[in-house]
């Protein structure tokens, strides 16, 4: 396993569209162990695998609740609800900004296997889940931001007031 960089805004690989794994090769494994590896190391809950410079549809998300996600080729089936709140990504460092996601999503994903299955979650994995598919279409959350991006370090002096 190995960290690999993250991509950052302005690289032109995040604004493409991820194509389709067909099969799980070694590389494909590796690659997957090498995105948790590098989602933790850099304390995110989720990563996009074009985000580490792989124009392949496979996300990883740990929100912290026990499960670690692989998702491969992930199609969102449904959404309910909203949820509005800050969001971040590790593409976009030192930078947040207010965001409004479904609260509930159903996915249908390939595990490593290539087995097919779905997911349903709300919250912040309904959040994560919803951010790392965008990121597979080259979409970033800032283009989904209301109002203005904000520096993280200025969201810590206020919760310190």
């Amino acid at each position: 396993m190995a960290i690999r960089q993250v991509r950052t805004i302005g690289d032109e690989i995040l604004r493409k569209e991820c194509k389709p794994v067909k099969e799980v090769t070694p590389r494909i494994r590796e690659l997957i162990a090498d995105m948790f590896e590098t989602m933790y190391d850099t304390n995110g809950v989720g990563l996009a695998a074009s985000q580490v410079g792989v124009l392949k549809q496979i996300v990883v998300i740990d929100v912290d609740d026990g499960n670690q996600y692989v998702l491969i080729n992930p199609t969102i089936l449904e959404t309910e609800g909203s949820q509005t709140g800050y969001e971040g990504c590790l593409s976009v460092p030192g930078k947040t900004g207010i965001v409004t996601r479904p609260n509930w999503v159903k996915v249908r994903a390939y595990d490593e296997e290539m087995q097919p299955f779905e997911l349903e979650g709300e919250e912040l994995l309904a959040r994560a889940v919803c951010h790392e598919c965008d990121h597979l279409k080259g979409g970033l959350y800032v283009d989904l931001v209301e109002g203005e991006l904000e520096d993280t370090d200025s969201l810590e002096d206020d919760e310190e007031e």
